[in-house]
């Protein structure tokens, strides 16, 4: 029956806090079995008490409320619950016969050992998996939300769900910390689009249309294939690139501005940093230790995949709270986790099924030795384990922390040996690869710069310049540095001096950035060869010195992508701002340009500007290309 009413509301009963537990308990039992409303509500002591036989329409309506809140909570944590409309139901009685079961997917979990020192990085992986499984969820979301609008909306590929399953054979996972940076880094890139760089396909997190627009024009040869909503949003950047004006003549390029029609971009911009974003919610740091309905998921999914195997009560305090500082932490530990047990093994009044039957404990081992041992999990067990998808995503995830700057190098290593046993679980071209816009990957050239620099030898590069040309050159590379996440290399320049020449000019060295290079071939040098050892530092400073005096207009003022400029003037003009900068490098200042189209309406010198028109048309029509390639596919 109900538990109390008020102005004919029903009030949810639910005295241990354990619902969404009961839940998946009669699911689980039950499977593979579809189950009605009713036969839930029935099932589950905390429906029961609160919703009864759903006689009622008001019953019902407060049941399907309360259902969805506890469906949703389990999908959360990678736990999904399919449903089904029945072909003899009508649309009246919908609610009474709509069915439900656990969603198991036709491929087994995957089962394997992590160590103590794998945790950690494991953490930061699953974060990271978890994130851009997320980011693609709620893309997903909005495109349902424009179908509406729009019959022709196009659809984001399906992403693997987060998956709790994680957790029962990593125990230990919940308690580890994220290190902050990572947080931060990847809280902030709240969508995802697949682009392809040099014919592999990359998940890429990003946080607005112009911050992937970025990571497109820095990597020479990448294209955006999906959502369709990021290509839009690409191109209409680089047709408003081809109309910059000059800096020199803002009123001219003011004019020219207000005779081109320039459509919103898609939902994921997010207008001058104020508008209203529709990503995903940031997962904060504390998303590591849950709730208690969390830990206990997490307890009760871990003990059924290790059926009659014995566990002190004071590892499982270790591995689903956390490390005790203090004797009297720990006895409090292991008190929350017997209470836990306690949960997990009540038998409720009226004998029904709920959530009290998840388990047999050995009690007598329990109240001798301290040592939990459990049986009869009610099938839960298909639950542990990973499932293949997510696996994928989870070893993509652990291969971009073993190479990118995100980690330290102790930690970067420790998920290159994890990555090497994960891969053992997938098949060959399994695994998608991602990446985070301003942290990339060691460009394929790393390898190849970094022998060169430890044998001495010289490197003959294909680069690509500003307006997209491929350059070769020979260079004595000395150094590989990382600036803000992104990989540079210092290239001398003064091999061809004399011996006896030992004055070097600012003009000897060249920073270039490694994803900009197509090809680096190892030479042996003739002779052999004395780098001078000049700090990164200087390398820096040479590199502004030696920079072009630039500016660029922009269509209104208080711009915050012009805060993150170092030493840039910015005076009134117009309804915008005249911005003076020096540049140091023509590629990133043409990239930039590209990028912030949307607001740059002219820009000078003459020489940067053809520069940037001719790599945005060259990218328009790469762009070109590749949309005739793709229909006269489709139509074979």
């Amino acid at each position: 029956m109900a538990e109390g009413a008020s102005n004919g509301r029903r009030r949810f009963s639910d005295k241990w806090g354990k619902h969404e537990l009961d839940v998946l308990a009669v699911l689980s039992s039950a499977f593979p079995q579809w189950l009605t409303s009713r036969q839930i509500a029935q099932r589950v002591k905390a429906y029961a008490d609160s919703y009864g036989e759903l006689a009622d329409q008001a019953a019902k309506a407060a049941f399907a409320k309360q259902f969805q809140r506890d469906r949703a909570k389990l999908a959360a944590m990678g736990i999904a619950i399919e449903s089904r409309q029945p072909e003899y139901s009508s649309k009246s009685e919908g609610q009474d016969f709509a069915s439900y079961r656990l969603q198991l997917g036709d491929e087994p979990r995957i089962r394997m050992r992590f160590e103590q020192e794998d945790l950690p990085v494991l953490a930061a992986a699953n974060y990271l998996a978890q994130s851009i499984s997320l980011s693609s969820a709620s893309q997903r979301m909005e495109s349902r939300e424009n179908a509406k609008l729009s019959r022709t909306a196009p659809r984001v590929p399906q992403m693997p769900v987060p998956g709790l399953g994680l957790d029962s054979i990593a125990p230990g996972l919940g308690t580890q910390t994220i290190p902050d940076v990572l947080v931060k880094v990847v809280d902030s890139r709240r969508f995802a689009a697949t682009v392809d760089v040099d014919g592999e396909h990359i998940n890429v997190a990003y946080t607005d249309s112009d911050d992937l627009a970025m990571f497109v024009l820095e990597h020479p040869g990448s294209s955006i294939i999906s959502p369709q909503e990021a290509v839009d949003a690409f191109n209409r950047r680089l047709n408003a690139a081809t109309q910059f004006g000059s800096a020199d003549r803002p009123e001219e390029a003011f004019a020219a501005r207000r005779d081109v029609s320039t459509p919103a971009d898609h939902a994921s911009d997010v207008e001058d940093g104020k508008g209203k974003s529709k990503g995903r919610k940031s997962l904060s740091a504390s998303f590591q230790t849950g709730s208690e309905v969390d830990r206990r998921l997490r307890l009760m999914l871990f003990l059924s995949a290790h059926i009659g195997e014995e566990f002190p009560m004071t590892d499982l305090a270790e591995r689903f709270i956390g490390h005790a500082r203090s004797e009297d932490e720990l006895k409090k530990s292991v008190a929350v986790i017997r209470k836990d047990i306690g949960t997990l093994t009540t038998v409720s009044d009226d004998g029904e099924m709920a959530g009290s039957q998840f388990f047999d404990i050995d009690w007598s081992l329990l109240e001798a030795e301290g040592i939990i041992s459990a049986t009869n999990s009610l099938g839960l067990e298909r639950l542990a384990g990973i499932s293949p998808q997510y696996l994928s995503m989870l070893s993509a995830s652990v291969s971009y922390l073993a190479h990118s700057p995100l980690l330290p190098a102790e930690s970067r290593r420790q998920a290159a040996s994890l990555y090497t046993r994960l891969r053992e679980h997938t098949e060959p071209g399994e695994t998608p690869w991602l990446s985070l816009t301003g942290y990339e990957l060691e460009p394929p050239c790393f390898q190849a710069v970094d022998s060169a620099i430890h044998s001495r030898s010289l490197l003959r590069i294909e680069y690509t310049d500003g307006a997209g040309r491929t350059r070769e050159k020979l260079v004595a590379p000395a150094k590989i540095f990382v600036d803000e996440g992104v990989y540079y290399a210092a290239f001398w320049n003064g091999i061809d001096k004399s011996s006896s020449d030992s004055k070097h000019r600012h003009s000897d060295w060249q920073v270039l950035r490694l994803a900009r290079i197509g090809r680096a071939e190892i030479v042996a040098p003739q002779d052999s060869i004395t780098i001078p050892d000049v700090p990164v530092s200087e390398l820096r400073q040479w590199s502004l010195d030696n920079g072009t005096p630039s500016s660029f207009v922009t269509d209104k003022p208080g711009l915050p992508f012009i805060d993150s400029l170092q030493d840039a003037k910015v005076e009134p003009c117009g309804t915008g701002e005249l911005v003076h900068l020096t540049v140091s490098s023509d590629s990133w200042f043409v990239a930039f340009c590209i990028a912030h189209a949307r607001h740059i309406v002219a820009v000078s010198p003459g020489t940067l500007r053809t520069m940037i028109v001719a790599r945005a048309k060259r990218e328009l029509s790469v762009g070109d290309e590749s949309h005739k390639t793709s229909a006269a596919s489709t139509e074979r």
